[in-house]
């Protein structure tokens, strides 16, 4: 078997893998270079893994429902990540909360994107939210993560303009089109070794980045 010396990519998913085809399309471009070594779903028979299989990705189910509690779920996703080797992890619709041991294990090395412009609106319902409160934008925000709960530092951030009449389907719409663009960048820039989580803080050639992350149009046309 041929061995290259590209990023190893693992991506965690629950369900349908709408951000992992956007990873495979920006490898495919080689817009990304790295290698997706593996895709790990919590739920059998879901459509991630489908797409995994399509394009030729080894793919394993590591099922929370086998376990009696989440940190002997989260000791078993552990060893099944680490045999596979990764540079960097990928929460690409993952829908389980990782304990505090298993964030500790990947710090640095594990990335999540959330549809809020965080801090605001972290966990369920984040385009509701935004609409009730009364938010003129919304958006979404590529992060690492930590033991926090969406709260691990912000990488970069897109922003959608809430527009009259808009429901939470729709302006999710409008926002999960912004997910499939500034999530493979902040992949491209940690597999080019520009980004890092350095002392707690994502730094971009060792400068820490602004707390709300990079704003995604002052780097749009970096892609």
């Amino acid at each position: 078997m041929q061995t290259t010396h590209l990023p190893r990519i693992v991506v965690l998913i629950s369900g349908k893998g709408s951000n992992l085809q956007s990873f495979i399309d920006a490898i495919q471009m080689r817009v990304i270079d790295a290698e997706i070594v593996a895709v790990i779903s919590n739920n059998p028979g879901v459509l991630g893994l489908e797409r995994a299989e399509k394009h030729g990705i080894p793919t394993q189910v590591v099922n929370h429902r086998d376990f009696p509690e989440r940190e002997d779920f989260d000791a078993a996703l552990a060893e099944v990540v680490e045999s596979y080797r990764p540079n960097l992890i990928l929460l690409a619709g993952f829908m389980r909360i990782l304990t505090p041991d298993f964030v500790e294990k990947f710090k640095g090395r594990m990335m999540n994107i959330h549809p809020s412009l965080l801090p605001k609106y972290p966990g369920l319902h984040t385009h509701q939210r935004a609409i009730d409160a009364g938010d003129t934008v919304a958006g979404a925000t590529v992060h690492f993560v930590t033991s926090e709960l969406d709260g691990g530092p912000a990488i970069i951030q897109a922003q959608v303009p809430i527009e009259e009449g808009d429901d939470a389907e729709t302006l999710g719409a409008r926002v999960f089109e912004q997910e499939h663009m500034i999530y493979p960048m902040a992949v491209r820039w940690f597999c080019q070794g520009r980004l890092g989580l350095i002392n707690d803080r994502a730094c971009m050639f060792g400068r820490p980045l602004p707390p709300t992350g990079h704003p995604f149009s002052t780097v749009a046309r970096e892609r």
